[in-house]
C-alpha cells in the first residue's frame, strides 16, 4: 500500500537560484538559475548543500550546535504568492527571493509553508524534493533586505510569519527548470492528534 498519495495541486516554478556564501555576507545572496541539477547532495555551489550539515540553533534541543547531522535543509523552497504578501506587508512593490536565500520559488499550491513534513514535490523528470519542515523566518533575510533597503528590514521576521516557505532535501536527482510543473504528494495519513 503506498505510503504517499499524489494530489491534484501543482506548483510551477517560477525561480531558481542558489546561495554561494551565508546569507548576512553580501546585499544579493542568491545567484539566479535558469536550471537545477540536483543530486542526493543538493545543489553544488549552495552553501547549504551536503549529505551532512552542522547542527544549527533549529536543533539544538536535539543535538549540541556544531554537531554533524544528516543534511535535510539543502533547499529552501517558498511560494511566490506567500512572499507577495510579505513584501505588502512591509511595504515592498515585490520581494526580491534572493534576499531570502530562496533555492526555488514556486506558485500554485495554498498554505504553502504549512505542507505537511515529508510531502513530496515531483519535477518532470522524476526529481523530487521532500519537504522537512518549516523555515522559520530569522534575521539574515532582514540584515540582507536592509542593506539593500535601508530601514526596512526590520519588518521581515514579524511579516514572513507562516509565511516562510519548507526547508526540503533531494529525495530523487535530476533537473529542475523555469516553468517546470512539480506535482504535491501528501502523506496517506489522517493529522495528529497529539
Amino acid at each position: 500500500m503506498p505510503a504517499l498519495m499524489p494530489t491534484t495541486l501543482t506548483a510551477r516554478v517560477v525561480w531558481l537560484g542558489y546561495q554561494p556564501v551565508p546569507v548576512e555576507k553580501l546585499v544579493i545572496t542568491s545567484v539566479p538559475l535558469q536550471e537545477m541539477r540536483l543530486t542526493f547532495a543538493g545543489f553544488e555551489g549552495e552553501v547549504h548543500a551536503g549529505l551532512t550539515r552542522p547542527s544549527c540553533s533549529r536543533v539544538t534541543k536535539q543535538h549540541p550546535k556544531g554537531t554533524e547531522i544528516r543534511n535535510v535543509r539543502q533547499l529552501a523552497v517558498v511560494s511566490a504568492e506567500e512572499m507577495a504578501e510579505v513584501a505588502a506587508d512591509m511595504g515592498l512593490a515585490a520581494m526580491d527571493y534572493a534576499w531570502v536565500g530562496a533555492s526555488l520559488v514556486v506558485e500554485g499550491i495554498p498554505d504553502f509553508t504549512h505542507l505537511p513534513p515529508s510531502s513530496r514535490l515531483q519535477g518532470p523528470d522524476g526529481v523530487t524534493m521532500v519537504v522537512d519542515m518549516e523555515n522559520l523566518p530569522c534575521q539574515e533575510p532582514a540584515v540582507t533586505i536592509d542593506k539593500a533597503l535601508p530601514g526596512l528590514g526590520k519588518g521581515f521576521k514579524a511579516a514572513a510569519r507562516d509565511k516562510r516557505g519548507v526547508t526540503a532535501w533531494v529525495e530523487r536527482e535530476g533537473v529542475l527548470r523555469l516553468g517546470d510543473v512539480l506535482t504535491l504528494h501528501v502523506p496517506a495519513q489522517r493529522a495528529w492528534k497529539g
